[in-house]
């Protein structure tokens, strides 16, 4: 095997031949479903007439931060499609992917509000004051190159796809679990479709591979963590186990991981040196996670 680095354009044709595929298989599986009929109407009333009252939530706090955050992070969904747009290119078939995904996305966020306002679980004041202030900041997606965008949003689309789940799980709404659960296919979907680029680009060139997802797994954030009380909120939502460093190791890191063979596969030298980093990385990931269970306890 060469340990020569792929040249940036023949990893861009490939890379792009394989989203040719990728996205066919996607249109294949994508099922077509609509918002309004996740939404409980017939729990409306006016809010003149009845003004929200933290108690007319029935979601517990721990959900009503997870929610708020989930929200919030899929209403910033243009900052997103700005960032890879301008990474990937916005042509041909990056174009066509990246307006479909953003199709598929934003009924996350119609869904989400409309149940949320319907069923009162939060204030649809802060909501849409949240909103303003998270979408009017945008997104920055720092300097990552092409293959760090790649291997970011296979971790992202899945850890999302994960927080959603565990939080409607957490619920114990059946309302909202059904909601949740359904965001969380499409999501499964958009991470499958990253997940085998990321894994054509770790056939190619499996050093410069390599090389972004040790950076992407060293640096790793939810997109959402310019919105406001952030930090405030997931750790409520770590607390509660719904989503932390144990959740993002063996249901992020652990399946990616394994589906790319990155422990398994045969590799040059330099690209075996990347892995014994990540593996140091992974290792301190699992003493941080102990700790902060730990302390949860």
């Amino acid at each position: 095997m060469t340990t020569a680095l792929v040249r940036p354009e023949l990893l861009a044709e490939q890379l792009t031949a394989r989203l040719e595929t990728a996205l066919a298989t996607h249109l294949e599986r994508a099922q077509a479903w609509y918002p309004h009929e996740y939404v409980p109407w017939g729990q409306a009333s006016d809010f003149a007439e009845l003004p929200f009252e933290e108690a007319q939530s029935r979601l517990s706090r721990e959900v009503r931060a997870s929610v708020q955050l989930n929200l919030l992070t899929e209403d910033n969904l243009p900052g997103y499609h700005g960032a890879i747009s301008r990474v990937m290119g916005y042509t041909d078939v990056w174009r066509t992917w990246l307006d479909r995904w953003t199709a598929e996305e934003g009924r996350h966020g119609i869904a989400l509000r409309d149940y949320l306002t319907v069923t009162r679980a939060v204030d649809p004041v802060v909501l849409e004051d949240e909103r303003m202030l998270t979408m009017s900041a945008g997104y920055d997606s720092g300097d990552r190159d092409g293959l760090r965008v790649i291997a970011y949003v296979s971790m992202q689309e899945l850890a999302t796809r994960v927080a959603h789940r565990n939080t409607g799980r957490f619920s114990s709404e059946p309302g909202l679990d059904r909601l949740l659960a359904r965001i969380s296919t499409d999501e499964n979907l958009h991470m499958v479709l990253y997940r085998d680029l990321f894994g054509a680009a770790l056939e190619t060139d499996p050093v410069q591979a390599l090389q972004a997802l040790l950076a992407e797994v060293v640096g790793f954030q939810m997109p959402g963590t310019g919105i406001p009380g952030f930090v405030r909120r997931a750790a409520v939502v770590a607390r509660a186990g719904i989503y932390d460093l144990t959740v993002h190791r063996e249901q992020v890191l652990t399946p990616l991981l394994g589906y790319w063979q990155v422990f398994e596969r045969p590799l040059p030298p330099e690209a075996e040196a990347v892995r014994d980093q990540l593996a140091l990385v992974l290792e301190e990931i699992d003493r941080r996670a102990s700790k902060q269970r730990a302390g949860s306890a």
